[in-house]
């Protein structure tokens, strides 16, 4: 073969090994294939959920995160505590996690199904029923704490005569009271919510919690520092002082069934103190995000104190003082 002939031939094997790479690069894009680390970077974080049921809206709480290379999930859902799921999938940008039975008072699994669109994570579940429930999920707002807070002045929520400030919310056969100048939780009844909404602030509250008891304060609506006496077989975040679910109180100090005791809570971004009868249990920690029995998961909007009623026992309140920070 002549020179000329040994040229062209392997321009012609360049040329096609060429056309082959450029073709199979073209078919392996347009391919399935799972998620490139960027796109599993996309949804991890911590979402504000709303399940939009039939009656009503859920608000929830999802965090994603790798550990080990796998996606794990914790969640807070309708009601209870923060908990791993047992189940979180992320294939094709489609998202699927799953809440057990268990945790749902039902007998089936629930089970999330989503997709990220923009800045929205949604999708659909199943109601107890089997009815589909659609929900969202918006990027938790970081509500860094600031620098140095400028407090206003006291203003007390409780005047010690009446329930004015205050409504109910939710069911029961007994309501609040007020007793001799206190307020006492009904036991399995409605929840005591306050008309006005606070950002950042400083809460004085006391309380006289009965023997097998349990109540709580929350702090714009959506996270619980827990009062109770009947919590001590589960976990440390669900007894006296801590933030349910999330905080345990450090020290944990003994219960005092019967004894009037106080909170000075100090509530900047999602950064939390609570000093329990004088003494710090919780120092300027941070919260991850809203705890079961939250009145919604806008967590970047002011909310209103309010205290449990719907668990059992009662528990008295008195001194209800709140020093909001100045804008």
């Amino acid at each position: 073969m002549s020179l000329h002939n040994v040229v062209f031939v392997l321009m012609l094997a360049v040329l096609s090994t060429s056309g082959w790479a450029h073709s199979r690069a073209g078919k392996s894009e347009k391919s399935p294939s799972f998620p490139s680390t960027e796109s599993v970077e996309a949804f991890l974080g911590r979402w504000d959920l709303t399940l939009k049921a039939p009656d009503r809206e859920y608000p929830s709480w999802l965090e994603l995160r790798k550990e080990g290379g796998q996606l794990k999930a914790q969640m807070v859902g309708r009601w209870g505590n923060a908990r791993l799921l047992p189940k979180v999938e992320l294939s094709n940008g489609r998202l699927t996690f799953v809440s057990p039975k268990e945790e749902e008072g039902r007998p089936d699994d629930m089970v999330f199904q989503g997709m990220l669109v923009g800045k929205i994570l949604s999708g659909t579940t199943t109601g107890p029923d089997g009815t589909t429930w659609p929900w969202t999920g918006r990027r938790a707002p970081v509500l860094r704490a600031k620098n140095s807070a400028k407090w206003g002045k006291p203003i007390p929520l409780f005047n010690g005569k009446d329930l004015t400030g205050w409504k109910m919310d939710g069911s029961g056969t007994t309501v609040w009271r007020v007793e001799d100048g206190k307020l006492v939780s009904p036991g399995s009844g409605p929840e005591l919510i306050n008309d006005s909404k606070f950002e950042d602030f400083k809460l004085h509250v006391e309380f006289n919690c009965a023997a097998n008891s349990n109540s709580g304060v929350y702090l714009r609506g959506r996270y619980e520092v827990q009062i109770e006496t009947d919590s001590i077989e589960e976990p440390p975040s669900h007894h006296m002082g801590g933030v349910y679910g999330f905080l345990a109180a450090s020290p944990e100090l003994p219960r005092k069934p019967g004894e009037w005791q106080s909170f000075d809570i100090t509530m900047v971004g999602r950064w939390i103190t609570v000093v329990q009868n004088g003494q710090t249990i919780i120092d300027n920690k941070e919260i991850p995000g809203i705890t079961g029995g939250a009145l919604d998961s806008h967590e970047e909007l002011p909310g209103p104190i309010y205290l449990q009623g719907s668990e059992k026992g009662h528990v008295a309140y008195r001194s209800i003082v709140i020093t909001p920070a100045e804008k």
